[in-house]
């Protein structure tokens, strides 16, 4: 599916969101506590736009990981980052979530931002991140969730209408924002994901609601 939309992912993001995922990237960023020196993994990194704030952040002595499973997306990441400039302490990894190539207690954060509804075992992937990250380091998950009572009616009307329209439009490809709208509503919710992550081994789990609970951001630590 991403590599049919690849070259028109942020545009989409964009019009489906009305910019609103800007805000919500930049508050997983604040949550993130990267500074000065750190080494941060971003996983479903796609076309970089979290890469590229940490890089600044981590400056020349950290290092900033972007992975991602899907070889267009990632190609798509890289030549814009490499355009920009921003990607002189960049790694790029084609990797998948479940089984991450890295060391044990390598990273000092990880995030993912709308891509672990699209990871087929999540429990594995979380244990996975959990298996990276150094003790004291942060996961942080930002994702589409579950929105509030009142509002479900109209939201699905608007996801299975008129998302694949605007995905037809936009990329010539409905089928893929059709299979999004369905892979939210299979998504677990918030309180389901924040068992997870700490079946999994994370302690202090918190999750934020933004937009009404359209997207959530969970954060745990690593012991």
């Amino acid at each position: 599916m991403f590599h049919s939309v690849a070259a028109k992912y942020d545009l989409m993001n964009d019009v489906l969101s009305g910019g609103m995922h800007r805000l919500w990237k930049r508050f997983t960023i604040e949550l993130s506590g990267v500074r000065t020196g750190n080494r941060v993994l971003d996983i479903a990194g796609g076309t970089g736009d979290l890469a590229a704030k940490f890089s600044k952040l981590v400056g020349p002595t950290g290092q900033v990981v972007l992975a991602d499973i899907n070889g267009s997306m990632l190609k798509v990441g890289r030549d814009r980052l490499l355009d920009k400039g921003v990607a002189g302490n960049i790694e790029f990894v084609q990797a998948d979530a479940e089984k991450l190539p890295f060391p044990d207690n390598h990273f000092d954060c990880v995030t993912i931002a709308f891509g672990l509804r699209n990871v087929t075992h999540k429990e594995d992937a979380i244990r996975s991140m959990l298996r990276v990250l150094k003790p004291g380091g942060r996961l942080l998950v930002l994702e589409f969730s579950s929105i509030a009572a009142p509002l479900r009616k109209a939201y699905d009307w608007y996801s299975f209408n008129v998302l694949p329209r605007i995905g037809k439009w936009v990329t010539g490809d409905a089928e893929s924002y059709r299979y999004l709208a369905e892979s939210i509503r299979m998504h677990p919710d918030q309180e389901t994901l924040k068992s997870m992550m700490v079946e999994a081994g994370f302690d202090r789990v918190t999750y934020h609601n933004m937009t009404s609970g359209i997207v959530a951001l969970h954060r745990g630590i690593k012991p």
